[in-house]
């Protein structure tokens, strides 16, 4: 028996109540330990705030964002974040950042996955050991490759000189030639696993069958990855993506530990952590931190443009 479309409405009314909800203890949890501190930090950027002294802060207006003096001789002298060399900097040292490493990362994961998601021996083995570097707290992996990547005493470099790549100690962390790349291979060897999880997790989603009878037409591996293999897993490569592009642009822990005081890899994150806590501008560092929430925003955006993501799923 076909129920009514008014007992159905009924029931859709009530799904719909239950999951807003099961949705409010999580909304209200994010509204205190996320939105709350983010219109603070806000509020904070438009004053002159003090860490030593933060509830005698006085609104400013636009002053820390951007400000000018007008000189007797008609110069104008122009201050702020808006036009502070060491913030856009920092903004190009973490959009270089974000889209090489998220990139290598992508690429990396797709081909373990699709390793990891063909019938061999030991697979279960093998699946567990490549989330071993992603399982590695990111400050223990910063020291560790930090030693590794020693001038002095590092096993790369002796390594490298051995098997004649290189013909002298590279100081691969202090050299502003290496500095981002010694960052780049530590991100990439740590999170590449993380990528290969959220895409075997698409892989294992599309029917056999497919490729079977591709197969079976006499469609060639390549072709098949690129027909049928890259266009069903897009989904999930690009919830990867947007997931990592959204972790790569608040970097802080693995440039703090690995790359300290760097001017070629400090990014707005650790920018922001000086002003705030180091240099005592707590109202200009709260002002790097609100833009770049709005940057984390605007790249997120763009991501999920390009990648034709719907927010509900699938794609448009």
């Amino acid at each position: 028996m076909t129920a009514s479309p008014t007992v159905r409405s009924e029931l859709l009314r009530q799904r719909s109540r239950s999951a807003r909800l099961f949705l409010l203890p999580m909304i209200l949890a994010l509204a205190v330990v996320a939105g709350w501190p983010l219109l603070r930090t806000i509020y904070f950027s438009f004053t002159d705030a003090s860490l030593t002294n933060i509830d005698a802060a006085k609104w400013v207006g636009f002053k820390n964002y951007l400000s000018w003096i007008q000189l007797k001789s008609g110069r104008t002298i122009y201050s702020g974040l808006l036009v502070d060399p060491a913030w856009w900097n920092a903004v190009w040292n973490t959009v270089r950042f974000s889209v090489v490493s998220v990139a290598l990362e992508a690429v990396f994961g797709m081909i373990i996955a699709l390793v990891l998601n063909a019938e061999f021996k030991g697979r279960g083995i093998v699946r567990a050991a490549i989330l071993i570097p992603w399982a590695i707290p990111t400050i223990v992996s910063a020291r560790m490759w930090g030693w590794m990547l020693n001038d002095q005493f590092g096993i790369l470099n002796d390594l490298f000189m051995r098997v004649g790549l290189i013909d002298h100690p590279i100081a691969w962390t202090a050299s502003s030639d290496t500095a981002m790349i010694a960052v780049l291979i530590v991100d990439v060897w740590k999170t590449t696993p993380f990528m290969a999880l959220l895409i075997l997790a698409g892989l294992q989603t599309i029917p056999g069958d497919i490729y079977e009878a591709a197969r079976i037409d006499g469609v060639h591996p390549v072709k098949q990855f690129f027909r049928i293999t890259l266009p069903l897993v897009k989904p999930a490569l690009m919830v990867a993506i947007i997931f990592r592009l959204l972790d790569a642009m608040r970097i802080f822990d693995l440039i703090y530990v690995l790359t300290p005081n760097s001017a070629q890899t400090k990014t707005m994150s650790v920018l922001a952590r000086e002003n705030l806590i180091d240099f005592d501008k707590f109202a200009y560092g709260s002002a790097q931190s609100t833009l770049l929430f709005l940057v984390i925003a605007l790249m997120t955006m763009l991501a999920i443009w390009i990648g034709r993501v719907k927010l509900d799923g699938g794609e448009r």
